[in-house]
């Protein structure tokens, strides 16, 4: 008799492991020096915390997550949608699209609030960005606070407005979790169909994750709506390093505001 795992089980736990498997596929390759957007040593040189402290914090949004996400699972289990013939493909389509959407937007503004309000950068944001030279498992590495505001009530909202169910849940929620990865993975590697079909990628985060960038590209994970209605947009081009590898460099001068 075959062990029966909840989609409200896999929905919490899935995109978690898939969390620390990508990422450690990256890690394997970061190695490859002639395709990293920073050296290996500026990656030790510039970071403001340890990778120990990252894997540390980056579990205690983790473990928050996933309280949140059974807590969501059974207050919803009556109510969503059931998986079934009707889900037909337009329908995934159009709640993976909302998702998108929905989740965008919230990050946005709160990501943008969080770097205009000088308490709350100071005091919460600022922890996202000790990471100057990004890498794959310090995507999620954030304040608690930031992790449950940002991530877990922006993936929460996505889930109810867009109406998907627990079993497509599983599938988004995994997608959201590879695209942020792979934003911070600091790897422009050829072929990756993330650069191909997304602006917002690892150079355009890269550049938001520099000091002249730090107020701009504040879109995140899918789209660069946001950025470009509202003109947080900064032009970058991709130049190769002397010394290997790539830099995503603004193609003119910003100044802060």
């Amino acid at each position: 008799m075959g062990i029966s795992i909840s989609d409200e089980l896999l929905g919490t736990f899935v995109p978690i492991v898939v969390y620390w498997i990508y990422s450690g596929i990256y890690v394997l390759l970061g190695s490859f020096e002639n395709y990293r957007l920073h050296s290996k040593k500026d990656e030790y040189e510039k970071n403001l915390v340890s990778k120990g402290t990252v894997v540390k914090g980056v579990l205690l949004q983790q473990i928050v997550q996933a309280i949140v996400a059974i807590l969501l699972f059974t207050v919803t289990q009556d109510e969503g949608a059931v998986d079934g013939p009707q889900s037909s493909l337009f329908v995934l389509a159009r709640q993976f699209i909302t998702a998108m959407l929905v989740l965008d937007t919230w990050q946005y503004f709160m990501h943008r609030y969080m770097h205009h309000n000088k308490f709350l950068y100071k005091h919460i944001h600022s922890q996202h960005h000790r990471l100057v030279v990004p890498y794959a498992f310090g995507a999620l590495y954030n304040h608690p606070l930031e992790g449950l505001l940002l991530d877990t009530i922006g993936g929460a909202l996505s889930f109810l407005l867009s109406g998907m169910s627990p079993r497509a849940s599983i599938f988004f929620f995994s997608f959201a979790t590879i695209k942020t990865v792979d934003d911070h993975c600091g790897l422009w590697l050829p072929g990756n169909l993330f650069h191909t079909f997304f602006q917002n990628n690892t150079a355009y985060h890269d550049v938001h994750h520099q000091l002249y960038g730090n107020k701009y590209n504040f879109s995140q994970p899918f789209f660069i709506m946001w950025d470009r209605i509202l003109g947080t947009y900064m032009p970058y081009s991709l130049e190769k390093r002397a010394a290997g590898g790539f830099e995503a460099r603004p193609t003119r001068d910003y100044k802060d505001d």
